[in-house]
């Protein structure tokens, strides 16, 4: 089986060179191919299944395409790759169109990934904090923002009562880019007269 899965991978190395060097790599029992580190098909079992996307949903429906099954700690996984028929080997036109929008795809999500921040990230925020934020259903800047400091701050402080006026500074200054000492005097005057008209509890603290 391996041999036929390096068949089909040298196959493919030969009809997709013009999307560029193609690498391969084992993975889960079968083989990832790539163009530069944006992984676009998989070879298992001696077939290639290219990464399905929104741009080849129509032809996976119109031609009743079967995706890859692959065995992960004993249990079966469906990934989103269809398989490449023999009525599309036989198509390279078409199949070197449906392989570049399967690149394409890979692309788009590599560059989100990198664009994406973790939340530890933004100014004042801790690894600390940032696993309250997450615990409370924040997981993004986006929802931080959205909330603001406030609300985040009560949400966080369902996860732990002992949170004080330190970790809303921090948020605040996170949502605005500063470190919290930088904060302007006004915010946090605000902020401290939105602190202290919370109940009393016997568990606040000025502290992280």
């Amino acid at each position: 089986m391996k041999e036929i899965s390096y068949e089909r991978i040298y196959k493919s190395q030969e009809y997709l060179s013009p999307l560029g060097e193609i690498h391969h790599r084992a993975l889960f029992g079968g083989y990832t191919l790539s163009v530069g580190d944006a992984v676009f098909a998989m070879v298992s079992e001696g077939e290639l299944y290219l990464r399905a996307c929104e741009q080849s949903a129509t032809y996976c429906v119109k031609h009743a395409s079967s995706f890859l099954t692959l065995v992960k700690r004993g249990r079966p996984v469906l990934l989103n790759y269809f398989r490449v028929d023999e009525g599309l080997w036989q198509d390279r036109e078409r199949l070197l169109q449906l392989s570049s929008l399967s690149l394409e795809s890979a692309r788009r999500e590599r560059n989100k990934r990198h664009q994406r921040h973790r939340l530890k990230d933004l100014p004042n925020l801790t690894f600390q904090i940032e696993v309250l934020l997450y615990e409370a259903g924040i997981t993004d800047e986006t929802a931080l923002r959205a909330l603001g400091a406030e609300a985040c701050w009560l949400k966080i402080r369902t996860k732990n009562r002992h949170l004080g006026i330190k970790v809303l500074f921090a948020l605040e200054g996170a949502i605005e880019g500063l470190h919290e000492a930088a904060l302007p005097a006004h915010r946090r005057r605000e902020l401290t007269e939105w602190f202290n008209a919370l109940p009393a509890s016997k568990e606040r603290h000025s502290g992280r």
